[in-house]
């Protein structure tokens, strides 16, 4: 009877398991999600064996964050997790400790079959099983771990990679990176394998959004936007520029984000000729302009929308010249992009929209008409350098491929600049563009980008003067 009783209590278990919220196993996508990543990484090793470390816990009183490819592959939002993929056999192993901190923060996800219920994931076991694991599995096979540093919140890969670099070369640092170490516990487990790098193949996967990937990045471009617009509405002479991106993480917070996708970039004046100037530091003056650019961190997803408005809330003639002209130009270029074509051919065919953009615009100011001219030069040349944009999705610098062509489900950017010759000021806008079959989509078109539409929202109080 009492062996019949502890079955029965250890079905319930799992079925309350599965219905309830799940600890430390994330909302953001069902298991099947990260089934099916797991299912393709499988395809891509053959006989080998991928194995992938979590991201420790933070030496301080913040919120755990997991690192993006392991998060990827797993939605498990576990310290220390360790994934074991096993191309061969066609299942998953998930290796976590016990539970540390139940105590304090409420229920974790441990070892055992309420485990590999929630997340979809074949054997949940002691992480210490480990290395007997890949002992008695990695004879003769290749072994597929990440190279890359790891990225977690707020990060790209970029920053990651030269922050450990850095490290391992600092005369008074020195340390290895995690990646390294594990590579070298990796072999010490189980000598005579071939190592070979897992980042590739996860960023290939990553590069090409899933339905459930484009349908979370509508969301967090969403939010970012409500917050850019909070932002516009906030700004007027004599704040600072924090007060801006406070205005923006009022939103982000509302609509449950984890933390920044990047720092904010609020500058205004001189600032503005920084790309990424955050220290947010400087008084808005009467006839500024303002560059703001930020984005949260959405259940591991991120966005990046800038937009140019006038501290006073109206452009002054000159400001809307340049804005004008710039604009033009700006949604020339979008208009351009589609899947299937040549990007350096995009490019150029912006260019000559661009001449024809400036040959009908009434100049007053030969400074603007220069530095229009200058700005469609690069397209021209179908060679711009960096004013295509980046990638984006679970990193606002996100991983990429080599293409000759733009493809449906690509996610990115683009944020071409614009300043006069020796003037302390610039202007860059930027919108999320999503590509489809047919051509592309612009998922934050909402945000206002005219003049009027601008100078009507900065009409409206801000989330400091609403009562």
């Amino acid at each position: 009877m009492r062996r019949v009783l502890a079955v029965l209590v250890c079905v319930l278990g799992v079925t309350l398991a599965a219905r309830q919220p799940a600890p430390y196993f994330t909302d953001a996508f069902p298991r099947e999600e990260f089934a099916a990543r797991r299912a393709r990484v499988m395809e891509q090793i053959g006989d080998g064996l991928a194995v992938v470390q979590g991201a420790p816990e933070m030496s301080a009183e913040v919120a755990f964050r997991q690192n993006n490819q392991f998060f990827y592959l797993t939605g498990v939002e576990v310290p220390r997790a360790i994934l074991v993929i096993d191309g061969r056999a066609k299942r998953s192993m998930l290796f976590l400790g016990p539970p540390r901190r139940e105590r304090y923060n409420g229920p974790e996800l441990g070892p055992g079959a309420p485990a590999a219920t929630i997340t979809g994931i074949e054997s949940v076991v002691e992480r210490d099983q480990l290395a007997a694991t890949l002992a008695d599995l990695a004879k003769g096979r290749t072994i597929y771990t990440p190279f890359r540093a790891e990225v977690r919140g707020g990060g790209s890969g970029g920053e990651a990679a030269g922050h450990a670099r850095a490290t391992a070369s600092d005369p008074w640092d020195g340390r290895p990176s995690r990646e390294t170490v594990f590579q070298q516990k990796l072999q010490a487990a189980a000598p005579g394998f071939e190592l070979k790098d897992l980042d590739p193949i996860v960023d290939a996967m990553r590069f090409v959004k899933s339905d459930r990937e484009i349908a979370m990045m509508r969301e967090v471009t969403r939010i970012t936007g409500l917050g850019i617009m909070e932002a516009m509405r906030e700004a007027a002479p004599g704040k600072y520029e924090y007060e801006l991106f406070a205005a923006a993480e009022w939103v982000f917070r509302r609509h449950n984000s984890q933390g920044p996708g990047y720092f904010p970039l609020s500058a205004t004046g001189s600032n503005t000729i920084y790309t990424h100037y955050h220290r947010g530091a400087r008084k808005l003056a009467d006839g500024d302009i303002v560059q703001f650019d930020y984005a949260p961190d959405y259940k591991y997803y991120t966005s990046d929308i800038s937009r140019v408005f006038p501290a006073n809330g109206k452009f002054s003639p000159r400001q809307r010249e340049l804005y004008t002209v710039y604009l033009r130009m700006y949604q020339a270029l979008m208009a351009s992009i589609r899947p299937g074509v040549p990007i350096g051919q995009v490019a150029s065919d912006a260019g000559a929209k661009m001449a024809a953009i400036i040959g009908g615009f009434t100049f007053t100011d030969p400074k603007v008409k220069e530095a229009a001219t200058k700005f469609a030069a690069q397209y021209q040349s179908g060679k711009p350098r960096g004013s295509l944009g980046h990638g984006l999705g679970m990193e606002v610098h996100d991983v990429t491929v080599r293409r000759e062509a733009f493809q449906p489900g690509e996610l990115f950017t683009i944020e071409p600049a614009i300043s006069i010759a020796g003037e302390d000021s610039a202007m860059r806008i930027e919108d999320v563009i999503l590509i489809t079959a047919k051509g592309f989509e612009n998922l934050s078109s909402f945000v206002p980008i005219e003049i009027d539409a601008i100078e009507k929202l900065m009409k409206e109080p801000g989330v400091g003067e609403r009562k």
